[in-house]
């Protein structure tokens, strides 16, 4: 098998990709690979990765055109002689497979997707959401966004509008703007309604179909226009 690298650092022309040879085994991952290639082919193999069990999100690289996690992805189940690895779009390079993670946090920022308590800071007095309530079943299906950047790099309406709020800030702000516990919503609508919040969105489902973590982005910005449908005609 052969993994077919990008390979890139601060001051060269342009990308270019390195092939290498491997001999996987059933088990053996696309990071199991990258971390073989470094240590016997390339020490200066750039890329970035924690916990190795699929619970930190770091590792996440666009595989065979798809994002994914690395430490997630068996190469045997790709089907494929050549496994090619290159980093996440749609954000700055820093080197190789490394990319600066500065846009989604900038996105979380301009969705103002930060919780704002309506009694004070966040303590054990505003844990009231009852694990069986409506509210919570609201919630749950899409609190547990771990921050990996997979669905901002499989988002096309990103490419062409770098302003878009984006998948991950939206599904934030909408477990935000339904948590009775929150008062930022007077912050965030102007966010969420203007030239490049929800209605930036055309649904096409990328962010939901490379989720790691099984979440609808998608789903929760649906919710958020007919949230904000509903507000509009109260208002008139």
């Amino acid at each position: 098998m052969r993994l077919h690298v990008l390979r890139w650092e601060p001051g060269s022309p342009s990308p270019r990709f390195e092939d290498f040879e491997l001999r996987p085994v059933a088990s053996t991952t696309v990071l199991d690979a990258l971390i073989e290639v470094r240590e016997r082919a390339a020490p200066d193999l750039a890329f970035r990765y924690a916990c190795r069990v699929g619970m930190c999100g770091s590792c996440a690289l666009v595989v065979n055109g798809r994002e994914r996690w690395a430490c997630r992805t068996r190469l045997v189940t790709l089907g494929a002689a050549v496994v090619t690895v290159r980093p996440l779009y749609h954000f700055p390079l820093v080197r190789d497979l490394v990319v600066d993670m500065r846009p989604f946090v900038e996105k979380m920022r301009a969705a103002s997707a930060a919780f704002v308590g309506k009694d004070g800071p966040v303590g054990e007095g505003l844990a009231r959401i009852g694990a069986g309530s409506a509210e919570r079943e609201a919630i749950d299906p899409a609190i547990e966004c771990i921050g990996c950047g997979a669905c901002l790099s499989a988002c096309t309406m990103v490419r062409w509008d770098p302003g878009f709020l984006g998948p991950a800030a939206l599904n934030r702000a909408f477990t935000l703007t339904v948590d009775s516990r929150d008062a930022g919503a007077p912050t965030r609508a102007d966010a969420l309604s203007g030239e490049d919040g929800v209605l930036r969105c055309h649904g096409q489902g990328q962010c939901t179909a490379v989720c790691p973590m099984g979440l609808s982005p998608t789903e929760a910005i649906v919710r958020l226009r007919r949230r904000a449908v509903r507000s509009l005609f109260s208002r008139g």
